[in-house]
């Protein structure tokens, strides 16, 4: 079992452009999720993808291994998929966002965990428990819905399901999603083929693809969100948390 970890690392972010360069405390943010990633036991081989040499030559300057893609990839999955195919040797693949830095290397071997366990599917993410009073009615926060399998019948940004008997909300399984995802290596060639769909175009959500296109998304389940910087706030509030982290007792 060899499981490959490619973070995707676009320079021209349009909400926040060269965000993954951007200074969280003592290091660029991409350094901190190739360090999470490293620190991964999990992970045969760790290698940061991107088409832009500045990102290259800062992940070369801390230590971290570079795959160039070309530049006309839409999706951060189609990247990973490149690189991807230059490593025929790996049983599965995993799409390590290069914007959430405070991953860490348990939630990573959570994602991978069904391979560890010589299942195969086809793709898997991570989601954990819903704040319905904060989340429910939010769109960025990306709702999914499981079937008792844990594997996703939906996801979306909408306030999803509609509780008629909010009662019952307790016991419902729709949850948080965050955008980590593996896949088996043979089907992430034929992920990156499929043509985008309908609703995934619609949400916005890559992810629908596979599951238009009739494939299965194993959840696994984490404990609390990550932050994941899109925005300045988001980027403010990091470079917040990392100063707790610095000064937290060792």
């Amino acid at each position: 079992m060899k499981i490959l970890a490619v973070i995707p690392a676009r320079y021209g972010s349009q909400r926040l452009p060269g965000k993954v360069m951007s200074q969280i405390g003592d290091r660029p943010m991409i350094q901190w999720v190739y360090e999470a990633a490293k620190s991964c036991a999990d992970f045969a081989h760790v290698v940061v993808a991107t088409d832009n040499q500045i990102v290259a030559e800062c992940v070369r300057q801390f230590g971290g291994e570079v795959e160039m893609t070309r530049a006309n990839h839409t999706t951060g999955t189609d990247r990973v998929a490149e690189v991807a195919q230059r490593y025929p040797e790996m049983t599965a693949v995993a799409n390590v966002q290069g914007d959430q830095p405070f991953v860490t290397p348990e939630i990573l071997s959570q994602l991978i965990s069904p391979y560890l366990r010589g299942e195969s599917p086809e793709m898997t993410t991570v989601a954990c428990p819903l704040n319905l009073d904060a989340g429910y009615q939010d769109p960025n926060t990306v709702k999914v819905l499981c079937d008792r399998h844990n594997r996703a019948i939906y996801f979306s940004r909408a306030a999803i399901p509609y509780f008629r008997n909010r009662g019952i909300a307790s016991y419902v399984p729709v949850f948080h999603h965050l955008g980590l995802y593996a896949f088996r290596q043979d089907f992430l060639s034929v992920y990156a083929s499929l043509e985008p769909t309908p609703i995934e175009l619609a949400e916005g959500l890559e992810q629908l693809r596979a599951i238009e296109h009739g494939f299965a998304i194993q959840v696994c389940p984490i404990k609390q969100a990550l932050l994941e910087v899109n925005t300045f706030d988001e980027l403010n509030k990091a470079r917040s948390f990392a100063t707790t982290i610095d000064s937290s007792p060792k």
